[in-house]
């Protein structure tokens, strides 16, 4: 089965607090591993990885064969810009691997 894979690199300093709340949200429909610093979610389009960093959070979705890209960034920016309400919009630059 082929793959697109999606990366994109969202600054903020708040990068933990998202990839956990993320996380423990997609918990309770999918399966999910996280720490602090990495974590993953098996989406029905295909694995999301998030890692944390100082000043962003680093997002690679592998989107499968037929899956619709657009709609799986829209899911996971709306996700995201829901817990970041205090800091705004975050800003996601997907580009392809």
């Amino acid at each position: 089965m082929s793959m697109t894979t999606l990366n994109c690199a969202i600054p903020t300093a708040n990068a933990r607090r998202y990839l956990q709340q993320l996380c423990k949200h997609w918990s309770h429909k999918f399966e999910v591993a996280f720490d602090p610093n990495q974590g993953r979610v098996a989406l029905p389009f295909g694995a999301l990885d998030l890692t944390a960093t100082d000043d962003a959070l680093h997002l690679s979705a592998a989107i499968k064969d037929g899956g619709d890209a657009e709609r799986a960034k829209s899911v996971i920016a709306e996700h995201l810009n829901r817990f970041a309400h205090k800091e705004g919009a975050l800003a996601f630059d997907w580009r392809e691997a």
